[in-house]
This record gives C-alpha cells, sequence and structure tokens, in this order.
C-alpha cells in the first residue's frame, strides 16, 4: 500500500514538474513554487520512506549512525523548507488578487528567486541546531529506534542523557519555525478574502476565489498533519501517534499535493491535455 501510494506521488510530482518545466504558458510565479513544491514532496517522502522498502525486501533493519543523521537532517530541512514555500505561495495569491494590475512587477523573477532561495536556506540552517543537540547525546538505553525513520523525537526517546536543551529548543524554535510561515500564509489569505468580498459581481468572487482553492486545500492537509505530529507528540509522548501521522505527512500529503492541483487547477490539466495531444499527433 505503501509501496503504490510512493508511486502515485512519485509519477504525480515528476507530471507537474515536468509540465512547469516544458509548458512555456506554465512559467508564471506560481506555478515557479508549485515545482519547487513539487521538488521538496518527492525528495522528502524519499528520504523518509525508503527504510520502509529496505525493510520489507531484503528484511535490513540497520542503519549506521552517520546514514541515520544524514536522513533526519535531510527530512526535518525538507519539511522546513515546505512550510516556507507555502507562505510564499500565499504572498504570490495576494498580489495576484489583491494587487492584479502591479503583479509581473512586484513578482518578477528576482522576487521569486529570492523568495524560493529563502524558503530553501532557512530549511537548511533551522535544523543545524537540533543535529548539533543530537550529536552530543552519548548515553543510550536502546539500539532500535521505534520509527520506519531516524527523527528527532523517536531518537530523543531513546537517550539516557539530559535532553533539556533539545527539548527547549525543539519547543521554543520548533513553534517559531511552523507558526512564523502559517502566520504569514493567514495574514496573506485573510486580505485576499477581504479583496474578494469587495468584489460586487458573484462570477468575480468565484474566479478569485477558484484561483487559490487549490492553495488553500494544500495548506490545510500540511499543517494539519504538522500540528498534529510534532505538536502533539511533543506533549503526549505517544510513539505510535507520532507513526501514524508521520506516515500521514511523509507518504499521504506528498500523493495529494499533485492530484488537488491537477484536479483542480485548469492550467495544469490544460497543459497536460496539450502535450498528451502533442504526442498523439506526433506519433
Amino acid at each position: 500500500m505503501i509501496l503504490l501510494i510512493y508511486l502515485i506521488s512519485l509519477a504525480g510530482n515528476l507530471t507537474i514538474l515536468l509540465l512547469v518545466c516544458f509548458d512555456l504558458q506554465l512559467h508564471t510565479p506560481m506555478y515557479f513554487f508549485l515545482s519547487n513544491l513539487s521538488v521538496m514532496d518527492l525528495s522528502s517522502s524519499t528520504t523518509a520512506l525508503h527504510m520502509i522498502f529496505v525493510i520489507f525486501t531484503i528484511q535490513n533493519h540497520i542503519i549506521s549512525t552517520p546514514a541515520c543523521m544524514a536522513q533526519l537532517y535531510i527530512f526535518s530541512t525538507l519539511i522546513s523548507n515546505e512550510l516556507s514555500i507555502l507562505a510564499a505561495m500565499s504572498i504570490d495569491r495576494y498580489v495576484a488578487i489583491c494587487r492584479p494590475l502591479h503583479y509581473h512587477t512586484v513578482m518578477s523573477r528576482k522576487v521569486c528567486g529570492l523568495l524560493a532561495s529563502v524558503s530553501w536556506g532557512v530549511g537548511f540552517i533551522d535544523i543545524v541546531p537540533t543535529l548539533l543537540f543530537i550529536s552530543k547525546l552519548t548515553c543510550y538505553i536502546s539500539r532500535e529506534i521505534d520509527h520506519y525513520f531516524c527523527d528527532v523525537l523517536p531518537i530523543r526517546d531513546i537517550t539516557c542523557s539530559d535532553t533539556t536543551l533539545l527539548d527547549l529548543y525543539i519547543l521554543i524554535c520548533g513553534n517559531i519555525y511552523i507558526f512564523v510561515p502559517l502566520f504569514l500564509t493567514i495574514t496573506s489569505y485573510v486580505f485576499i478574502i477581504e479583496c474578494i468580498l469587495r468584489i460586487r459581481s458573484s462570477a468575480g468572487r468565484r474566479k478569485a476565489f477558484y484561483t487559490c482553492s487549490s492553495h488553500i486545500i494544500v495548506v490545510v492537509i500540511f499543517y494539519t498533519s504538522i500540528v498534529l505530529q510534532y505538536i502533539g507528540t511533543v506533549s503526549g509522548n505517544n510513539m505510535g501517534f507520532n507513526k501514524i501521522f508521520s506516515l500521514l505527512n511523509t507518504a499521504f500529503v506528498p500523493m495529494m499535493n499533485p492530484l488537488i492541483y491537477s484536479l483542480k487547477n485548469k492550467d495544469v490539466k490544460s497543459a497536460l491535455q496539450r502535450k498528451l495531444k502533442f504526442r498523439i499527433e506526433k506519433h
């Protein structure tokens, strides 16, 4: 089942990525950010789920300490990157709906590149202190991690070293890195909703809302899984709970993102139809 979900996610995100790369009509800021999101989804699901496939195919439950630290760093980085890129996408939707006449001026290539660079860079920086805290842990009560990939909380739960600083950093900085992008996203949509309500025609309001409906759905699904996984588990310390919502975040969400954008987005559907028609006519 997990393999099937992963293959659907792989096919969907690759399709989105290829369409954005090769269809000129999708060379816009919105789809530039969407292609970044697809890369992050592909990378995070592959990073987290590959150990499940290794365990089931060759029955190898062993991972080296450097590989475990690398997996933790890459996965945590990508999750933070996704939070930031979703915030950048909400800013793009705000400019498109609330400042349509200045859209191409404000969301220039330089600005889009800067937003994408910040989104990628933040993730690579914010996880470094967590990795340093974990590397200082020397005492472990077990060599078995009760999870299907190396994550912060499962590693913390098997150590007998003092984790006060680690817990404090997760509580304070983890919440900052989750809720700052969420605050930017919510603020953008407050202004978006205000602009939509000022549109007099019902057709205009529907069209404006339709342009950001896919992003809203993706944001709700992603943040729900993140908050339940990391905030709820820190307080409850229930590893079964953590694994369920980790699976939701590493398998289900990356599969749903391209499906949502392809099913609810006319531009993506049109681009896919054009490419399929071109292939048929070419043959």
